[in-house]
């Protein structure tokens, strides 16, 4: 049996497929299903869908940006060429269903699937759907979505299942002994996780960079700058830290499932954007947060999705016109100073956790196939 996957072509499409892959090979290891990824090129995508075993066939997909910008009028272009491309693999890949995580890069392959009458599902992770989503609900058997049925906009709610957001199992449950060796910590300081999402964040960086000598001199940072940002953060982290306090800060570009494991487990305070698939890691690693919404998202989703989950008492939301170096300093002093606060919103974020949302989804996949 064939499952095709679309998505936008970010980490945040493409992880939680990764975790659905994984759960049904884990589940159903002698089943014989066969998973196949279509959407947009990039690199990221291209070698995850190797280290996976997933059949990745890539397409030119259209973006529609919400100001004026050339590229739309040159995008605009692309959408016929992504449907005929899409239309093509569909029919040639003829697969059982398709499994979609939104995205502009989706919406080729939700029309072919349409026009083909491939039966599709598809997955929401935040609480204001984007464009893409929207479109495919329409056509979709199924719409599982990370929040609550109250919380999600648009859908019918006949069609909504909340199960969560799709976390791959190797990013959770890490080793704070293994965290120590592979970070090479000094310990006796508590631990920041600063996280901008896979592709890192420059606002987040730069803002860290200012307050970072006198952070390091009470904190322990671990700090994924992302992998187009690490030299420069690098060197000018260097130049304006002390070499006595220079042991203290961990800069990384990117982290593999291991490293993110092992740095939420040794994590006293995540800082992080507000992705659903940034949200639900550290919900399920149960760590107290200080969220960053990316004021450009689309929708506005990752502020929505940030004061949904902080509303819950799990984590301080800033969005970006606040967040400024000393002030982010002293929201962070604050918390620490008081501990049971830390405590609370460790226990609420673990409360919040969905960690068996791709298991949820793997078993609905394989029972409406093999039923």
């Amino acid at each position: 049996m064939k499952i095709l996957f679309a998505g936008g072509g970010t980490a945040g499409h493409i992880f939680p497929i990764v975790a659905i892959i994984r759960q049904i090979k884990k589940s159903y290891p002698r089943s014989g299903f066969e998973f196949f990824y279509l959407g947009p090129r990039d690199k990221f995508t291209k070698d995850i869908s190797i280290k996976e075993g997933i059949k990745a066939n890539f397409i030119t997909a259209g973006k529609y940006r919400r100001y004026f910008s050339l590229l739309n009028f040159i995008d605009f272009f692309k959408i016929p060429i992504g449907i005929i491309q899409a239309f093509y693999y569909v029919f040639v890949i003829s697969p059982d269903l398709i499994f979609s995580k939104g995205g502009y890069g989706s919406i080729p392959t939700i029309i072919a699937a349409k026009i083909l009458m491939v039966p599709i599902f598809i997955h929401e992770s935040d609480v204001v759907p984007g464009v893409a989503n929207r479109f495919a609900s329409k056509s979709a058997l199924e719409v599982f979505i990370s929040f609550s049925i109250k919380e999600t906009e648009f859908f019918p709610a006949k069609k909504m299942l909340s199960v969560g957001n799709p976390i791959r199992e190797s990013v959770i449950n890490g080793s704070r002994d293994e965290a120590r060796k592979m970070f090479k910590l000094v310990k006796g300081k508590p631990v920041l996780l600063v996280l901008g999402g896979s592709q890192g964040s420059e606002k987040i960086n730069d803002t860290f960079l200012v307050v970072l000598p006198e952070l390091l001199k009470d904190f322990e940072i671990i700090h994924q700058t992302g992998e187009k940002n690490f030299d420069s953060v690098s060197k000018e982290s260097a130049v304006v830290i002390s070499k006595d306090l220079r042991p203290y800060y961990h800069p990384v570009a990117f982290m593999n499932d291991k490293q993110l494991a092992n740095a939420y487990a040794i994590a006293d305070l995540v800082i992080s954007r507000s992705g659903s698939g940034s949200i639900f890691e550290i919900a399920a690693n149960a760590k107290p947060s200080i969220l960053i919404p990316l004021a450009s998202a689309a929708q506005n989703h990752q502020v929505r999705n940030a004061y949904t989950y902080a509303e819950r008492g799990t984590a301080l939301v800033i969005e970006e016109n606040n967040f400024k170096p000393y002030f982010i300093m002293s929201r962070i002093r604050q918390l620490f100073s008081n501990q049971e606060k830390l405590r609370e919103m460790s226990r609420r974020a673990k409360d919040f956790a969905r960690p068996n949302a791709a298991s949820i989804i793997s078993e609905y996949l394989v029972t409406y196939l093999t039923q």
